[in-house]
């Protein structure tokens, strides 16, 4: 990423902000002008004020011209010592920029300007021309480095922040992606599902209007069959069910979805393979988990168990599955955070997939921290 202008990463001023800075310069101005006011005649007097009082307007514009405010204040503060205020700010407002073509020069100038200030306004006690030289270069050096040192603070937090709001947006892209993702294999499981079944109901509806010879039974039979099927296209059209086409060749890249039978094998495989399972099923054996249901909920299963695999390797996963026609099936899986070393990285967007799944059978998921443990928790009406 290209280096911001300061233009970019310099802060606006509040109202707060303008007010201390000028109590900052009337400071800086009041202890020069200490030093020679009861040497000053009435016109110098004077000139001095409506000089420093041109300093201070002008240093309003800093942020505007900040080189041409920086010159023009360090050349009136060569003989206003009420200009020393808007001089010095107006040095360390260009000082934030880091451009060192224009703060070596003004730094210079900065210094010559001081100097020039000494000789024509010489303090009443002698003093050797080394403590001088020494104080306002060091004064002058002081305040190149604080411009910098603020520029160079402002630029990283504008930086940090500019990345963040990046990341933040690159991720509601991929979050948006794995959706669409999603979403489009859904649509091919259906497509494959689907067509199955219309093609039955268009067999059977074909063969009532071509067939004459079939008995009142045999009609009511095969209405009987195009009912069901039809049902079941219907079933089917809420899940997410079928075959997995790849979107390229067309082949095919899966077997059947598996059901709510092939849970408990799931929780036993990755018990032996990876982190300890402990896998509680209250729901009574006397009712069928539908087909539909039982997909979804085998793929939210299998996703903790990857996540936890992740990144709690070594962990003990809590599995509950719980429901009933009346009240759906309910899922928590909880696993300890930061337990063990990290496996590899996740995007958590099979997350995303997964919230996009349960919402479109009706139900909804939600997974977070509480307090030292990871929870996923997720609701799926029960198909009729």
């Amino acid at each position: 990423m290209d280096r911001p202008t300061p233009e970019e990463y310099q802060p606006s001023l509040s109202a707060w902000g303008h007010i201390w800075r000028n109590l900052v310069m009337l400071f800086v101005s009041g202890m020069v002008w200490a030093t020679v006011v009861d040497q000053q005649s009435e016109l110098v007097f004077v000139l001095d004020l409506a000089l420093g009082l041109v300093s201070f307007v002008l240093v309003s514009f800093r942020r505007r011209w900040p080189l041409a405010i920086a010159i023009a204040t360090n050349v009136l503060g060569i003989v206003s010592a009420t200009a020393a205020g808007p001089a010095s700010l107006s040095l360390v407002s260009l000082a934030t920029g880091r451009r060192w073509k224009q703060v070596i020069p003004l730094a210079v100038l900065g210094f010559v300007s001081a100097q020039a200030f000494a000789m024509i306004n010489p303090p009443a006690q002698s003093e050797p021309w080394w403590l001088t030289v020494s104080t306002n270069a060091i004064f002058i050096a002081a305040l190149t480095a604080w411009g910098m040192y603020l520029g160079s603070r402002r630029e990283l937090l504008w930086t940090l922040r500019n990345r963040a709001e990046r990341a933040e947006a690159e991720q509601e892209l991929r979050s948006a992606h794995a959706r669409d993702n999603e979403r489009a294999r859904i649509a091919r499981e259906m497509h494959d599902v689907l067509a199955h079944r219309i093609s039955q109901i268009s067999m059977h509806a074909g063969a009532l209007g071509f067939r004459e010879d079939l008995t009142a039974q045999q009609m009511r039979a095969s209405a009987v069959v195009i009912q069901e099927t039809a049902h079941e296209a219907l079933t089917d059209l809420r899940g997410v069910l079928g075959v997995l086409r790849d979107r390229e060749t067309g082949e095919l890249t899966s077997v059947p979805q598996p059901t709510y039978a092939d849970l408990a094998a799931l929780v036993d495989e990755a018990g032996s393979a990876g982190p300890r399972v402990e896998y509680d099923d209250l729901i009574p054996r006397t009712e069928t988990v539908p087909d539909v249901v039982g997909r979804t909920l085998y793929r939210i299963v299998q996703e903790g168990i990857t996540n936890a695999r992740k990144h709690a390797p070594g962990a003990l996963l809590a599995i509950r599955v719980s429901g009933s026609p009346d009240d759906g099936v309910d899922v928590i899986m909880r696993n300890p955070i930061g337990f063990g070393p990290t496996g590899t990285p996740g995007s958590g967007l099979g997350l995303v997939g997964l919230c996009e799944r349960a919402e479109l059978r009706g139900g909804h998921l939600t997974h977070g921290r509480d307090g030292s443990t990871f929870v996923l928790h997720a609701w799926i009406p029960w198909a009729t």
